[in-house]
């Protein structure tokens, strides 16, 4: 995927740090956003595993830091849960100016929680997905409950959440007994998938079936054995992130956009380089891929260079025609590797210095074969037709249509 870092200033006037996650080919199908949990940021690591897989789908995926959090402007004393969906109807509200209005909530602990609120708030919304999300916003001042009359002595103290020390005051804890969550679900009525934990030690599993039983259906609800609250293992949060790229499908229709028409002609390149940079979409009679430049030099290394795909040719037409001797030969040939080097190098052409490129092919066969089998396969493998082709006198007739 690719990602666009955006700054998006909220109601307060504060910067809040935004990354929109796209697909590499085409524009997006549909829009989503991403609440991350109570401490976190939008550049978390399970947060961005999710995404990816949401990308995969075609969906364009919008993950921020709230305010004080991550690399958001603000104090986190005033990030609390009213001002977090504050933030989200903010973020909201530029993608439909910018973009389009998402269509999917998706959100972590008490970004879950979040994620319903605004749900019930914007009208394009049509499905909700919670992970590891408590049953009421106060579910959250546990994590400080034991400071709660110093905060009222004080006005502020310092507290540690998840080994962080953050500083909150009253305005903070009073905020989150300000929305009743429960009856925000039971008036929902948009799709809802939760996604819990029965091992979460954070908010505990109960959390889930509250939510659940609040709901009305469409409801949907995926146990996620043995994850911890964070998703802290890839297989959990790639997990997730597959879980909802499928239940989503269900009620969003997402509608492929129609190949590139080749027009008769084996392949076609297509690259509007104010969108694309070198981004280039290919396509064949059924298949789409990309090329692109490295970074180095421009590029987004969004895919293999052109040079690339010449060298990933040769390479699967030798592996192929060596499939297809030893078959006839009945050899025991297990695996082919083949390995593609290409560079130029300088030689001196009558007193004229040139370049001559140069295309390094290194073969590794697996099999129970004797050195004179093996000997035999790498002669064939100059015998490929895209070798022939290389090494052959081509035309390249060139037309403006």
């Amino acid at each position: 995927m690719k990602t666009e870092k955006i700054r998006i200033k909220n109601r307060n006037n504060v910067t809040l740090n935004a990354m929109l996650d796209l697909p590499v080919i085409g524009k997006p199908l549909a829009y989503a956003m991403f609440a991350h949990c109570f401490t976190c940021s939008g550049n978390f690591r399970p947060v961005r595993q999710i995404s990816e897989q949401l990308v995969q789908l075609g969906f364009a995926v919008l993950r921020f830091d709230f305010t004080g959090l991550g690399q958001s402007e603000g104090e986190f004393a005033d990030s609390h849960f009213s001002a977090n969906v504050d933030d989200l109807e903010d973020v909201f509200q530029y993608l439909a100016d910018n973009h389009q209005a998402p269509e999917l909530l998706i959100g972590h602990s008490l970004g879950g929680a979040a994620a319903i609120v605004g749900a019930a708030r914007f009208a394009p919304v049509k499905a909700v997905v919670t992970i590891g999300t408590p049953a009421t916003v106060q579910h959250t001042t546990r994590h400080f409950s034991h400071q709660l009359d110093e905060i009222d002595e004080k006005g502020e103290v310092m507290v540690n959440i998840g080994g962080r020390p953050f500083t909150i005051n009253k305005n903070f804890v009073e905020q989150f007994a300000k929305t009743d969550l429960p009856q925000v679900v039971s008036s929902l009525k948009k799709p809802l998938l939760i996604l819990h934990s029965p091992v979460d030690r954070i908010v505990d599993i109960e959390n889930a079936q509250q939510l659940f039983q609040q709901a009305f259906h469409p409801k949907s609800f995926i146990s996620l054995d043995q994850a911890d609250h964070l998703l802290s293992e890839d297989a959990d949060s790639r997990y997730v992130g597959s879980a909802i790229a499928g239940w989503v499908q269900r009620y969003l229709p997402l509608q492929k956009p129609e190949p590139l028409d080749t027009k008769g002609e084996q392949l076609v390149a297509q690259l509007k380089p104010a969108e694309d940079g070198f981004t280039t979409t290919l396509q064949t009679s059924l298949h789409t891929f990309i090329a692109d430049e490295p970074a180095s030099v421009g590029g987004a290394n969004l895919g293999p260079t052109p040079y690339e795909h010449l060298s990933a040719g040769l390479a699967a037409c030798t592996a192929m025609t060596l499939k297809i001797y030893a078959e006839s030969k009945k050899w025991d040939l297990q695996e082919v590797l083949v390995y593609i080097s290409h560079n130029k190098r300088h030689i001196d052409d009558m007193g004229k210095k040139t370049f001559l490129d140069v295309i390094e092919k290194k073969l590794e066969i697996v099999g129970n074969l004797d050195e004179e089998q093996r000997l035999k396969l790498k002669e064939i493998a100059s015998k490929c037709p895209v070798h022939k082709t290389l090494l052959g006198e081509v035309v390249i007739d060139t037309e403006l249509l």
